[in-house]
């Protein structure tokens, strides 16, 4: 019996698991968005918000941290510098899942995770229609 075991297995050892976790949080943080199955994508979200959260501590005990599970300095130093600022107002919850369809294979479930500010929806805001025009000057 399985009472007060948390987690998924994944149909995977241990150290497979492990490093498949870690791999997923390094894609997601590298590419802001990824696509994998519901469950994997559950089991990531913790591992991905205890990540940018040592990211807004910004402190090098926390850098360490961060760099024994995602083990790619260029990720590290991206969470640090840029998604970590993204979300120094944002108490919890930095990521995101969206449905997106049912593998063909094996007729999975498929669900895109992504930070929940992007970058390439992060800075560009569109103006709604007419809400920002200036008023022009003949009109008078």
């Amino acid at each position: 019996m399985r009472h007060r075991k948390n987690g998924r297995q994944l149909g995977r050892k241990t150290k497979h698991r492990w490093a498949l976790f870690r791999s997923l949080v390094t894609s997601l943080l590298e590419h802001e968005r990824i696509e994998t199955t519901e469950a994997k994508a559950k089991e990531i979200r913790g591992f991905t918000d205890r990540m940018i959260t040592l990211g807004k501590e910004g402190t090098l005990p926390a850098r360490r941290q961060a760099l024994a599970f995602i083990r790619s300095k260029e990720v590290v130093s991206k969470l640090f510098s840029d998604v970590a600022i993204r979300f120094k107002d944002r108490p919890g919850g930095y990521t995101r899942m969206v449905k997106t369809r049912r593998r063909i294979g094996d007729a999975a479930k498929l669900v895109a995770i992504e930070l929940v500010a992007r970058l390439d929806t992060a800075h560009v805001k569109k103006d709604a229609p007419g809400a920002s025009a200036p008023a022009s000057p003949a009109s008078s």
